[in-house]
């Protein structure tokens, strides 16, 4: 099966009959009649994605964000919102696939300036990715099917941890700017689109979590270190009524490094795995 995965047209078909179920399964949902969008607010995100080699086939993955969202008192960057800590082991199937399983500890901070609740409280998560890599010309496409399943909690302190899961699919194009090839020195330009699903009891109708479009423009300064930044509009059902749409818009902030401490000479197969 993996075999045929790793195929460019078989990738494809594999994408493709994956986003005909979440269309599936939200238009098995109940319809809102009329939908509502909040005002948007503005968030800053600051991240970090690592990868370490371990072997030939296997690599670590420590990724940190730190998430700011605006206030009343804190426009426009705001205040800290979120901290996480992703972390998994992916092992190298091909150049154009790979797949990944860890965990995610990450840290909410109450931004509600009037509340009297929790200031903190902890999230959890076991997450399992497959990524596909599908190369044209100078150009590269990648395929990202994400699976979360997360327990969290509201800032109140009788609040319980419910459980849901998280269905991701993201399709990404990198496209160099000043060369026919990424290396150093490189400028390249990457847009994105995200579609975020959730299930579990508590979802009821707001099966949407999030629509994210992203662009960004990245910067190749070395094998090992890529930094970017770019902004992304971001909208989605809430959880409390599934007619509620909340919407948002990020500057986000980038850093890709690998590193790899056995013998220099082995080096990681050319894939994306930044994300």
């Amino acid at each position: 099966m993996i075999c045929l995965c790793v195929k460019s047209n078989h990738c494809i078909k594999i994408c493709i009959v994956f986003f005909l179920c979440l269309s599936c399964f939200l238009q098995a949902q109940d319809t809102p009649l009329k939908s509502k969008f909040k005002e948007p607010i503005t968030k800053t995100w600051i991240n970090t994605y690592g990868n370490i080699r371990l072997s030939n086939r296997f690599y670590w993955i420590a990724q940190t964000h730190f998430r700011f969202q605006e206030t009343e008192k804190t426009p426009f960057v705001g205040q800290l919102a979120q901290i996480y800590n992703r972390h998994a082991i992916g092992y190298i199937y091909s150049k154009k696939f790979n797949v990944s399983l860890g965990g995610v500890l990450r840290f909410n901070f109450n931004t509600d300036e009037d509340s009297e609740d929790k200031n903190l409280v902890p999230e959890w998560r076991i997450w399992h990715q497959y990524m596909f890599a599908a190369p044209v010309s100078s150009l590269l496409f990648y395929h990202r099917i994400r699976v979360e399943h997360r327990w969290t909690k509201k800032f109140k302190e009788d609040s319980k941890y419910i459980f849901r899961n998280r269905w991701r699919y993201m399709f990404k194009a990198k496209i160099p700017l000043n060369s026919n090839k990424f290396k150093p020195k490189t400028f390249y330009a990457s847009p994105e689109a995200e579609l975020i699903l959730q299930s579990g009891k508590a979802v009821a109708g707001s099966v949407m979590e999030d629509l994210r479009l992203h662009m960004s423009l990245g910067y190749v300064v070395s094998p090992r270190l890529t930094l970017a930044t770019g902004v992304m509009y971001s909208h989605g059902q809430t959880l409390e009524d599934a007619t509620n749409f909340k919407q948002s818009w990020t500057a986000r902030f980038h850093m890709y490094f690998s590193l790899d401490p056995r013998n220099i000479k082995n080096k990681m197969p050319s894939i994306h795995m930044d994300d």
